[in-house]
């Protein structure tokens, strides 16, 4: 895992997991992200997660393949 933490700034209160895999291209679709949720290969804030909509928050990091995404609020 590399020690490089992109950030993902979110306009409302949270985002859905599978769509953060999507939109930070950890995942080539929706169906893809959900598939790798549901196989226990992601990880929120240092755990596993196996809820596909699973609602991540500013704050929530998400790690997968040893990329890392920090949720942020936008400003």
């Amino acid at each position: 895992m590399t020690d490089q933490c992109r950030t993902l700034a979110i306009r409302g209160d949270h985002i859905e997991l599978y769509k953060v895999l999507k939109l930070e291209n950890m995942a080539a679709s929706g169906g893809e992200a959900k598939h790798m949720i549901a196989a226990g290969m992601v990880l929120v804030n240092g755990r596993v997660e196996t809820r596909k909509r699973r609602k991540t928050v500013a704050g929530d990091v998400v790690e997968m393949g040893g990329e890392r995404v920090r949720i942020t609020a936008s400003r």
